[in-house]
C-alpha cells in the first residue's frame, strides 16, 4: 500500500488533488479502505485516462459508412445457407477437439442485474421456466451435457473448463451461489472465476467523481476488460497448463446460448482461424446491434450509432440486408491470439464513451443522486480485438435457436424474462414435436406440431426439456416418438428414465 504523501502526490500530478479533499474528516479505519482503493489505481495513467475521457465524450462519433463492406461470403459459414455435409464435418470435428481437453468456455458475467430491477449477478436470474432453473444453472447443465457427447463418441473422460470472469460486484455472489448449489454437478477446480478491472468515473470536465467522501464513483472497464484480466489473473497460463487451445467466450444474458458449440468451434478450426464471431441476421435495419464487417479491409464490429440510416437499409440482389451480421456477443479464440492480443495489443483497443448518471458527493459533502447524466464511464469491447486477427471468420445461426438476451424487466417489448423464457419453452416444443411426441394442451385437446410462436406470443405449451436429456434436440426420438404427453411437461433425467423404460 502506498503511503499518504505518495497517493497526494501522484493525484497532485494527475490533476486530480480534490479526491483527498475530506480527508481530515475520515475515520481512521475509512482513511485506512480509502488508502487502499487509491494505492490500487493505476495513478500513472490516471492524467491520460481522465483527459481521455472527457476528450472522447466531447468528440462526435466517426461516421464510417465511405469505409465499409460486408465479410467477403468464403470467411463465413451459416446454419441455414452451408451444405449439410459441412455442418455435420463441423460438428465431428468440434467433438474431437472437446473430447481432447482443448476447448474452453468462457463467461463474461460482470453485470448485475440492475435494468432487471434486482441487485444481484444477472446469472443468478429466474427468468419463470416451470423446472424453475437460473441461467447460470442452464449453462452449467450444457456443459455437462456436451463433455457426455463428446465422451460417447469418442471414449473419453473430457473436461471443459468454465472461465468465469466477474466484476467487484459480482464475484462473492458468483462464487456463493455456486457453492451452494453444489456447482450444479460440475467439478470445482474445472471452473476458474476471476475479476476485471475497476476504473474511475469521470466528469464531463475530466475529473474523477467521488461516491462519497471516502470512495471513487468505479465502473468495470467493460468486457474488454477480459483481456487485461486474462494476464492479471494468470488465466492464459492456467489455460495453457490444461492444454486448452480454443475458447468459446459469451454473454451471461443468452438464455439459448449453446455452449462449446461443436458446430462453430469445428467451423472455425477447420477454417484456421483465430477469431470468429457468431452472428444472427438483423431483424430489421434499424435494430440497435452492431454489425461485423470491413472498415478499410480490417473486421470490425461497427456499432449501429457509427451508421447512417441509408447504410443500414441497403439491400442486395435478393433484397437481403447488405449489412444483416448482427453482433450477438459470442466468440471463438484461439489461445494463441489470446496471448498476442495481451502482449502486443491491448493498449492499442478502442475506448468507448459510456455517458451515465453517476451519484456523486458535491463540494460540501451532500450526497446528490442525478436527475440527468453527470459522468462518463470509460469502457472497451471485448470484439474490439477483432482487427488484430490474421484470419477472422463469421458463422451465422438461427435467431430463435440461439439468442434470446434478458436485458429489460417485464414489461418492456423486448429482451424481458417473458421473453426469453418463451423462447426456450417454444425451441423446447419443436424438438417435441420434431421427435414425434403429440402433446395436449390444459383441456386435452392436441397442440398443432405448427403451432410455433415468436418469443414475444404466449407460447403454445409449457414444455421444459433439461440440457442433461437433450444439449441442442439430439436423442429425444428415443424417449418421445408416438408418445402423447399433457403439458405442463418437464423432461429431465428422471422422466426420460421413465419414459425410457415404457
Amino acid at each position: 500500500m502506498l503511503s499518504l504523501e505518495q497517493v497526494k502526490q501522484s493525484l497532485e500530478t494527475a490533476g486530480q488533488p480534490h479526491v483527498l479533499q475530506f480527508w481530515p474528516e475520515l475515520r481512521d479505519e475509512e482513511r485506512e479502505r480509502f488508502l487502499l482503493e487509491l494505492s490500487q489505481l493505476d495513478l500513472k495513467g490516471l492524467k491520460g485516462h481522465c483527459e481521455g475521457a472527457a476528450r472522447a465524450a466531447a468528440s462526435p462519433p466517426d461516421s464510417l459508412d465511405q469505409h465499409i463492406e460486408p465479410v467477403p461470403p468464403e470467411f463465413i459459414g451459416s446454419v441455414r445457407k452451408s451444405d449439410k455435409k459441412s455442418l455435420a464435418e463441423w460438428g465431428n470435428e468440434g467433438l474431437l477437439q472437446i473430447s481432447q481437453n482443448r476447448v474452453g468456455v468462457l463467461l463474461l458475467a460482470g453485470g448485475q442485474g440492475t435494468r432487471l430491477g434486482v441487485q444481484y449477478p444477472k446469472g443468478m436470474y429466474n427468468v419463470g421456466l416451470p423446472s424453475g432453473k437460473t441461467l447460470y444453472q442452464i449453462q452449467a447443465e450444457r456443459i455437462l451435457k456436451i463433455q457426455e457427447l463428446a465422451d460417447a463418441k469418442h471414449g473419453s473422460k473430457c473436461t471443459v473448463p468454465w472461465y468465469i470472469m466477474t466484476s467487484e460486484f459480482t464475484l462473492a455472489p458468483t462464487e456463493t451461489f455456486f457453492k451452494e448449489n453444489n456447482y450444479f454437478g460440475l467439478e470445482p477446480s474445472n471452473m476458474v472465476m476471476f475479476e476485471q478491472r475497476m476504473i474511475p468515473a469521470v466528469t464531463f470536465d475530466g475529473k474523477v467523481i467521488l461516491q462519497s467522501k471516502g470512495k471513487l464513483a468505479m465502473a468495470p472497464d467493460g468486457n474488454g476488460g477480459l483481456y487485461q484480466a486474462l494476464v492479471e489473473n494468470k488465466v492464459l497460463e492456467d489455460m495453457k497448463k490444461r492444454g486448452v487451445e480454443y475458447l468459446h467466450v459469451y454473454c451471461v444474458d443468452n438464455i439459448l446460448v449453446k455452449m462449446a458449440d461443436p458446430v462453430f468451434i469445428g467451423f472455425c478450426v477447420s477454417q484456421g482461424a483465430d477469431c470468429g464471431a457468431k452472428v444472427v441476421e438483423k431483424a430489421y435495419p434499424a435494430e440497435p446491434v452492431g454489425v461485423v464487417c470491413r472498415v478499410r479491409g480490417v473486421s470490425q464490429v461497427v456499432e449501429y450509432s457509427e451508421m447512417q440510416p441509408e447504410t443500414t437499409e441497403l439491400r442486395g440482389p435478393g433484397e437481403e440486408l447488405v449489412y444483416s451480421a448482427g453482433n450477438i456477443c459470442n466468440h471463438f479464440f484461439t489461445r494463441a491470439f489470446l496471448q498476442d492480443v495481451a502482449e502486443k495489443f491491448e493498449s492499442q483497443l478502442k475506448q468507448h464513451v459510456a455517458i451515465k448518471k453517476v451519484p456523486f458527493v458535491d463540494a460540501c459533502g451532500n450526497q446528490v443522486k442525478p436527475t440527468k447524466p453527470n459522468g462518463i464511464k470509460m469502457e472497451k469491447f471485448v470484439f474490439d480485438v477483432f482487427p488484430f486477427s490474421r484470419n477472422f471468420v463469421v458463422f451465422e445461426v438461427v435467431r430463435e435457436d440461439e439468442f434470446s438476451p434478458l436485458k429489460n424487466a417485464d414489461g418492456a417489448a423486448t429482451d424481458s424474462p417473458t421473453t426469453a423464457r418463451n423462447s426456450l419453452l417454444a425451441q423446447h416444443f419443436h424438438w417435441a414435436i420434431a421427435a414425434g411426441a403429440t402433446l395436449l394442451d390444459g383441456h386435452g385437446n392436441t397442440l398443432p406440431p405448427t403451432a410455433s410462436v415468436s418469443a414475444g406470443d404466449n407460447p403454445p405449451a409449457q414444455c421444459e426439456i433439461s440440457p442433461l436429456v437433450s444439449y441442442f434436440g439430439e436423442g429425444l426420438e428415443l424417449l418421445l416418438k408416438g408418445k402423447t404427453l399433457p403439458t405442463p411437461f418437464i423432461l429431465d433425467e428422471k422422466r426420460a428414465k421413465e419414459l425410457h423404460a415404457l
